[in-house]
């Protein structure tokens, strides 16, 4: 029995919600609870669970777009009593060519006018004694039609990040691993619809024939053709540079793209290849390529999802809070030395100590003595309420855009706790998959700014909060000692937002002064610790 799931009311007035991410794939098989889809609301990130066991028959939205409360999100095959609603439906047209019920064979004649097959790519042995690997990103999708050598996907091993290529030219028609999931190598990673070999014009044939018999004196201006061969790493390149790729000229085999190609077509413009160009039955016309690579036409995009909220939040801020900043320099000389003797020891791949500890847990320390900074004040500012866990929040630059999650209970954790959670969620928020409950609550923010670049900010509060911290990038400047001598010191600028109608600027500078205090002597930290 088929039914449709209803996206269900998610609360607070939420009557549609962005798609952000699929889990699974048609024709997966599912058990319940399993999670299903990460949806974006004005509020936070929810993932669906399934409520019930079943195969996943079809997906109503794609990722980005907007899905309505109340209205289905996708459909499952139960196991029950009949099969009421596929009853009227044609067998041929039940089992379309992707079906799961082709999976136990390497090659499937398919009885079309093509004589096309579909065949199982087995992941490859990818050496030293590896028999699996994490799917970390697909590279293309169901549906799309891809060359001989193209990345396929990007696997992760023990030892590395490994790039998977297609060994055919054809139709992706299944995806067996969703991202995060384990691949077994010797087992099948994605299907693939490819041309019999004796068909006249079989994607492989057609390219050889087509490159063989290009003339080289031939100048001939590079043509779209739909994805280019590049990695992930040169296609952010290129977006970065507002290129399209798919104009470039590529020197690697069957025109793949690498970085110095980019770079080139950068410093020449309009770049005219004096190499054969493979040319296929859907080219542009020479009229439309002189249009497209002449012209830079401006690109218009919606603004959706995280960027969509987080737009929304920074106006509410900046409208409804009076802001003043304050900035402050601290010599951060000491507290690196000390950070640089320890990291050694007490890293590991679950905690990264980082600096961002120290200043969370100096942070909690100075909250205690000015309990104001950690407080919240209600919609029309007549009740403050002073909050009891100190969860600071660190703005990361996810892939999603900038997400806040926060550190719970910073006050009652050990420095080594800290470096741990931060290190969890500085890698949840960068791959866009932080938890709704690690957004929720938080009661302070610091962003790092200076990771980045920069030395001074102006950030804007993260309402309710009442103060946020922007940290400039760690500088060694000249600066003098005691004795009246210039030195080497490790400076960092630090800002601070305020908000006017529950702090001023006398708190909040000596609030400052004590943080800074524990960060610039940090044994004045440790004997402060409870």
């Amino acid at each position: 029995m088929i039914k449709d799931f209803i996206l269900p009311d998610i609360g607070e007035g939420v009557v549609e919600c962005e798609l952000v991410d699929w889990l699974v794939s048609e024709g997966d098989f599912v058990t319940e609870d399993q999670p299903i889809a990460d949806v974006m609301t004005d509020k936070a990130l929810v993932q669906i669970p399934a409520p019930h066991a079943g195969k996943i028959t079809k997906l109503y939205y794609a990722k980005g777009e907007i899905a309505i409360v109340h209205q289905p999100l996708y459909a499952v095959e139960m196991e029950g009593e009949g099969t009421d609603s596929v009853a009227e439906t044609p067998v041929a047209a039940m089992t379309p060519v992707n079906d799961t019920s082709v999976h136990h064979t390497d090659t499937i004649d398919v009885p079309t006018s093509n004589k096309s097959n579909i065949e199982e790519f087995l992941l490859p042995d990818i050496g030293e004694g590896i028999v699996e690997c994490e799917l970390v990103d697909w590279l293309v999708e169901e549906g799309d039609i891809v060359v001989e050598d193209q990345p396929i996907a990007d696997v992760m091993t023990d030892k590395a990040l490994v790039q998977i290529p297609a060994m055919k030219a054809g139709k992706i028609v299944k995806l067996h691993y969703r991202k995060g999931q384990l691949a077994k190598v010797h087992s099948p990673l994605f299907s693939i619809e490819v041309e019999a070999q004796s068909h006249d014009q079989a994607v492989t044939v057609e390219l050889t024939t087509q490159a063989q018999t290009a003339q080289p004196q031939e100048n001939i201006e590079p043509v779209a053709q739909g994805k280019a061969l590049a990695s992930p790493a040169v296609r952010r390149m290129a977006r970065v540079l507002d290129i399209n790729i798919a104009m470039v000229v590529g020197t690697g085999k069957n025109g793949r793209v690498y970085k110095e190609d980019i770079e080139r077509h950068q410093q020449n413009g309009v770049s005219v290849s004096t190499a054969p160009t493979v040319t296929t039955s859907t080219a542009i016309t020479a009229t439309e390529v002189t249009t497209v690579s002449q012209s830079s036409a401006d690109r218009v995009e919606p603004i959706k999802g995280v960027k969509a909220i987080m737009a929304k939040m920074m106006v509410e801020s900046v409208t409804t809070i009076p802001h003043f900043t304050y900035c402050e320099e601290f010599d951060l000389t000491e507290l690196v030395a000390l950070r640089e003797s320890m990291k050694q020891r007490y890293s590991t791949d679950e905690v990264k100590l980082t600096m961002m500890p120290f200043f969370m847990k100096a942070m909690s320390l100075a909250i205690t003595e000015f309990p104001i900074l950690n407080s919240q004040p209600n919609t029309d500012c007549t009740e403050l309420t002073y909050k009891s866990r100190h969860n600071i929040g660190m703005a990361v630059d996810s892939k999603v855009g900038l997400l806040v999650p926060n550190v719970k209970d910073v006050q009652n954790k050990s420095i080594l706790e800290i470096a741990a959670d931060i290190t969890r969620l500085t890698v949840a928020a960068r791959s866009g998959r932080v938890s709704p409950a690690d957004l929720k609550d938080g009661t302070i923010s610091i962003s790092n700014i200076g990771a980045l670049g920069g030395t001074v900010a102006t950030p804007i509060i993260n309402k309710p909060e009442v103060a946020i911290v922007a940290l400039g990038k760690l500088q060694i400047l000249p600066r003098f000692n005691a004795k009246g001598e210039v030195e080497a010191r490790k400076i960092m600028q630090v800002s601070w937002s305020g908000d006017h109608r529950v702090i001023d600027g006398g708190t909040i500078a000596r609030f400052c002064n004590l943080w800074k205090h524990y960060l610039e002597q940090p044994q004045e930290m440790l004997l402060a610790m409870r």
